[in-house]
């Protein structure tokens, strides 16, 4: 099985671009295949940290070759930054492709996306204001932009009058105004041209060869699971699928490619803007969770809602997901808490509930069920890496976490450098 899909099993912020990078020393190929710069993954290199928004976190491995599949929504502007900012720090990607079907973030989908959230008032779901709904809006309404047409940009001069005349519009119908033209926008284009041309191909034929020749291709998720347009707590969602079978549909990949799953699973959870938590904590331990995490979002600066590990959300994430094993993340910063809770279940009006419900407005109402657990004093540093190296009560943790799931954790995270992983079996292709 050359393929490995890497997915959040909470609501994004798992450790996603660590485990990603720490698995792609084995891998020819790194593939996003959803989201846009509203997600933003966290990797140390070397003695370097590096944060993307756009760019595959593997790509950092000298072969392997990066790839922003069609179904992820391409901010030009944050792409170029981040491409002259890895050059600049001595890493130029030269293996590096974009999918001609990949739809742009326009400058007015930046504006609109404020301008709805303004509007929406106590309603504002908290996005990153990154452009993402507004450009995914345009994609199925058949008005986007696509990479492929950066290719010839001399032809798309009535197709930029008719965008901009209907955001005008629209922009004034949420009682806001509209700073752009179709001359600046034209500019604009003509800019994205010169610099992004030359990584603009068919991914999806790339793809497929790659795996049709068994090389090893990981396809990276930009968020969590539970954030999922159709699956996650909606509203308060991405504008995407996460779910792993959009793999192949965010990729072009060939179906008849069998793909293996890892989910990332935070060792307690977090969430950013708005949107139901059942497990929230707005105590002493919340505080713990968030300084020692350092839970402040890569793309927003926003500080992260913090709360206890949510297993009942897990294993609908679970499910969604296919993964047959987990990759746990920031166990370390659970050093020092006395007794641990996991939530196991939620009681909704008394009853237990027997699945993750839909409705927003039984989630703001559960009652979790918790588990609690003895917790450990000892900090999980550097000298943590082996399995035997935990202490005999964080083993405990873990145990229960794979019993309640029914998948082992076969990477496990003590920190943020690369070295501090533990491995406890094969992961597909590794």
């Amino acid at each position: 099985m050359p393929a490995l899909a890497i997915v959040g099993l909470q609501w994004g912020d798992e450790g996603k671009g660590k485990i990603t990078d720490f698995v792609s020393d084995s891998a020819d190929c790194v593939v996003r295949f959803q989201g846009g710069a509203n997600a933003g993954h966290t990797v140390e290199f070397g003695k370097q940290t590096f944060k993307f928004h756009q760019v595959p976190s593997g790509v950092l491995h000298k072969k392997v070759t990066g790839i922003i599949a069609n179904g992820s929504a391409v901010d030009p502007d944050e792409l170029m930054s981040e491409l002259k900012t890895l050059a600049d720090r001595g890493y130029r990607i030269s293996k590096f492709h974009i999918s001609d079907r990949a739809h742009l973030v326009m400058p007015y989908h930046k504006q609109i996306d404020g301008l709805e959230e303004s509007f929406k008032g106590g309603r504002a779901v908290g996005t990153t204001r990154k452009g993402i709904g507004p450009c995914y809006s345009d994609k199925a309404s058949r008005i986007g932009f696509r990479a492929g047409d950066l290719l010839d940009v001399e032809s798309l001069g009535p197709k930029v009058d008719m965008a901009v005349r209907m955001k005008k519009a629209y922009a004034s119908a949420l009682s806001g105004e509209l700073e752009v033209d179709a001359d600046t926008l034209m500019k604009k284009l003509v800019e994205w041209s010169r610099a992004l041309s030359p990584y603009i191909t068919d991914t999806s034929h790339l793809i497929n060869d790659m795996a049709s020749k068994r090389k090893n291709v990981i396809f990276e998720g930009a968020h969590g699971l539970m954030l999922d347009i159709d699956h996650g707590n909606y509203p308060y969602v991405t504008s995407s699928n996460i779910v792993t079978g959009n793999a192949f549909t965010g990729s072009g990949m060939d179906p008849n490619h069998r793909l293996s799953v890892i989910g990332v699973l935070k060792a307690y959870s977090t969430r950013v803007g708005g949107g139901p938590f059942p497990t929230e904590l707005s105590d002493e331990v919340g505080e713990h969770l968030a300084l020692k995490g350092m839970e402040v979002g890569t793309t927003t600066g926003r500080r992260r809602r913090c709360g206890w590990l949510d297993l009942f959300a897990a294993k609908y994430a679970l499910s969604l997901s296919g993964a047959t094993a987990i990759a746990l993340t920031k166990l370390d910063v659970l050093s020092g808490i006395d007794r641990i809770k996991i939530a196991t279940a939620y009681r909704y009006n008394g009853e237990k509930l027997k699945h993750y419900p839909q409705s927003v407005k039984v989630l703001e109402n559960v009652q979790p069920v918790y588990r609690e657990l003895r917790g450990w004093g000892e900090q999980l540093d550097e000298g943590v890496h082996r399995w035997t190296d935990l202490p005999v009560e964080t083993r405990r943790y873990i145990s229960f976490i794979e019993e309640s799931l029914g998948v082992k954790a076969k990477r496990i995270s003590v920190g943020h450098s690369r070295e501090q992983t533990i491995i406890r079996g094969k992961l597909s292709f590794l």
